[in-house]
């Protein structure tokens, strides 16, 4: 029977981490955790289900970082997963069924139902959100990104049906939170790329990002959580262009 590593990087998870453990009973041989200076009960919860645990001293963004948990995997499949995602009875069975019986495949996407601040967000281009997680080891790894990294697959994707749970937003502290982080990650990897911004950028972009979201992607069905949701998505794309043309000002002087 085929074995499957499950990888996952946290930082200061606990809040997450026992309940998206949990949920792996009887698919995970092994659990690989890579933990950046955790200061709550991170490690522990994830010894305790037996994982595998490295700290290692820097932060290299996310991809190097989900790179550096594929290489001390050892499973022929493995599942990668946010300490913030569930896998549910259906997905278990549908994961186990799939790397025994996948003679042509090496890699599945899987649908995400994603969380947003009290309901399962169902439209604004959330859904449906298959992201590539499970896939045989060797065949892929992770691209190098900062923030937003991808599992690049070297073969065919095939897409499996039964979504996995993403309580990616709990609540609006944590939006805010997020949108600070991700918009600094996402103005230095363009910075290092070369890009440049202004202010008149940020305000249009910012405006696109909500439109697309709310009108475009039908955000306003998923009632007022779609209208927030809008809106913070046009706040972290306006203040993503605002600090990418920040540090392009602090650059050329």
């Amino acid at each position: 029977m085929p074995t499957l590593s499950v990888i996952l990087i946290t930082r200061n998870e606990e809040a997450n981490l026992d309940d998206c453990l949990a949920s792996l009973e009887g698919v995970a041989q092994q659990i690989v955790v890579v933990d950046t200076a955790s200061s709550d009960r991170t490690l522990e919860i994830a010894q305790k289900y037996g994982a595998i645990t490295s700290s290692p001293p820097d932060w290299p963004g996310f991809g190097p970082q989900k790179n550096r948990a594929l290489d001390l995997a050892t499973s022929e499949w493995v599942l990668s997963l946010d300490a913030d995602e569930r896998l549910t009875p259906a997905l278990r069975s549908e994961i186990l069924n799939a790397i025994q019986h996948s003679a042509q495949v090496d890699c599945f996407a899987i649908p995400r139902l994603s969380w947003y601040c009290g309901r399962f967000i169902r439209h604004s281009g959330w859904s449906p959100d298959y992201v590539d997680r499970l896939f045989k080891r060797g065949t892929a790894h992770f691209s190098d990104d900062l923030v937003h990294e991808r599992l690049i697959p070297n073969g065919q994707v095939a897409k499996l049906e039964n979504p996995m749970l993403h309580y990616s937003f709990m609540n609006y502290s944590q939006v805010l939170q997020k949108i600070d982080r991700y918009s600094t990650a996402s103005a230095e990897q363009a910075f290092a790329k070369g890009k440049t911004s202004s202010p008149l950028k940020a305000v249009l972009h910012g405006f696109w990002a909500f439109f697309r979201t709310y009108v475009i992607r039908a955000g306003f069905l998923d009632g007022a959580q779609g209208f927030a949701l809008a809106i913070s998505n046009g706040q972290g794309t306006y203040y993503r262009y605002m600090k990418l043309w920040h540090l392009n000002q602090d650059a050329s002087k």
